[in-house]
């Protein structure tokens, strides 16, 4: 378990290099900037990173790691759960999109690598490839490595549309689309 005073500093700088990000590219951020915004020593940042890319990707993976589990979660409360069991209060993924807001804004508009959009999409299809078994596996059923993509896509979009809305439905919403969606697939 990690240190409280370690968590809330890393919070603060995770928050500062977010609300720099509004006005700058990742290029023009200087640890400089980031410890004056997170009105935290130079000591203190280095303590724990060598380089503001070790923040970034040690936020790039702990928003991937929280995607994990909110993906993961109707999953937990059932022993044998199956896709067609899901109800659009069990889909998790936008809370954890409205949970980081600010931070899928700014991999939306790019000022967050694109790499990133790629790794968000490669880890849902990750996710899809396991729930695999549920699919139609019949002659006639398409590629589970093409319809994965496909759907790790989709719902990325789908992200991507809520940001560009400026988040402007609610997450219910956004899981119940999801949900009307992936239920026109079954039918």
């Amino acid at each position: 378990m990690t240190d409280k005073r370690i968590q809330k500093t890393k919070r603060a700088f995770y928050q500062a290099f977010l609300e720099l990000l509004d006005t700058k590219n990742v290029e023009q951020i200087t640890v400089s900037d980031l410890v004056k915004q997170a009105d935290v020593n130079r000591t203190t940042f280095y303590r724990h990173y060598r380089e503001k890319e070790d923040l970034l990707n040690e936020m790039i993976a702990d928003v991937l790691a929280d995607l994990r589990r909110a993906y993961n979660e109707p999953y937990q409360a059932e022993a044998h759960f199956s896709v067609h069991q899901l109800q659009p209060d069990m889909i998790k993924i936008f809370d954890h999109v409205e949970k980081n807001q600010k931070f899928y804004h700014h991999v939306i508009t790019s000022k967050i690598g694109p790499g990133f959009q790629n790794e968000v999409c490669n880890v849902i299809k990750k996710l899809t490839l396991r729930d695999a078994l549920h699919f139609d596996h019949s002659a006639d059923a398409p590629n589970l490595e093409l319809l994965a993509s496909y759907q790790s896509h989709a719902i990325f979009g789908m992200i991507v549309y809520w940001v560009e809305t400026n988040f402007h439905d609610s997450k219910e919403y956004m899981a119940e689309q999801l949900f009307l969606i992936l239920k026109l697939k079954r039918l």
